[in-house]
């Protein structure tokens, strides 16, 4: 095995096919519990930081719209309100658990949105179609993030841009108990709700390997975003990154 065909699964490293099949792992076991634990892990500032992404969109009535990554359908369902009718928002997410999860919940709301199970490395979506693609907290499960930008760039339309939601680098005097939190408590409360600590484990895990916020930032750029900029939320536990295809 080359180093070349290894990549990190949290702080392991690992054959990179290896990795999509535990990542995989991770969400069906969470995925009925997803959105509780968002809750108790964020003490409901997800529902702030994803208000802050809506708001930050650009989305209005008729625009098209690609959640990847979507989950369980916070952002799909906040951009289908925006979009109306004349408008379009797909939902997409590689693991089926996630997918369904998020396809029902958005029914049981009254929004029939288009769902695709895909890999955000290789989106099954013509080129230059949607006026704003966005991916909140799945980008970093991913083990070719630089294809992936490259594949959000390419089904954007001119003009569109991309909106990445995600845990980032925290402001450093906080890091000690960040870390704290993280990592003692965090793997508790899985334990407790999901009785998986595991994920919730390599979860913290990922984001300690994920890029820094201007590392990210420049990703964005090499895959041909311009006039890239982020925001750090909540001193820089999160961060919002948003770039524009010209």
């Amino acid at each position: 095995m080359t180093d070349q065909n290894q990549t990190h699964f949290g702080f392991e490293q690992v054959a990179e096919a290896e990795k999509a099949r535990r990542v995989a792992g991770v969400f069906d076991s969470v995925a009925q519990r997803y959105d509780l634990m968002n809750d108790l892990m964020s003490g409901g500032l997800h529902r702030l930081w994803k208000a802050f992404t809506i708001d930050r969109s650009g989305v209005r009535e008729g625009s098209r719209v690609l959640d990847v990554a979507g989950g369980t359908g916070d952002l799909s369902l906040a951009f289908a309100r925006r979009v109306g009718k004349s408008g379009q928002v797909w939902l997409t997410d590689i693991n089926n658990a996630m997918l369904t999860n998020g396809r029902d919940r958005l029914a049981d709301k009254g929004f029939l949105l288009p769902v695709a199970q895909c890999d955000a490395e290789k989106l099954p979506f013509p080129d230059d179609y949607f006026d704003c693609v966005t991916v909140a907290f799945g980008l970093r499960n991913m083990t070719h993030k630089d294809c992936a930008l490259r594949e959000m760039f390419r089904v954007l339309r001119p003009g569109g841009r991309l909106l990445v939601l995600e845990f980032s680098h925290v402001w450093k005097p906080l890091a000690p108990l960040y870390d704290f939190y993280s990592f003692k408590i965090i793997p508790r409360v899985g334990e407790l709700v999901t009785k998986d600590a595991d994920s919730y484990r390599y979860l913290a895990e990922s984001i300690r390997v994920h890029p820094d916020q201007d590392t990210l930032k420049a990703m964005m750029a090499q895959a041909g975003f311009e006039n890239v900029d982020y925001f750090n939320l909540t001193m820089g536990v999160v961060a919002l990154h948003r770039g524009f295809k010209f």
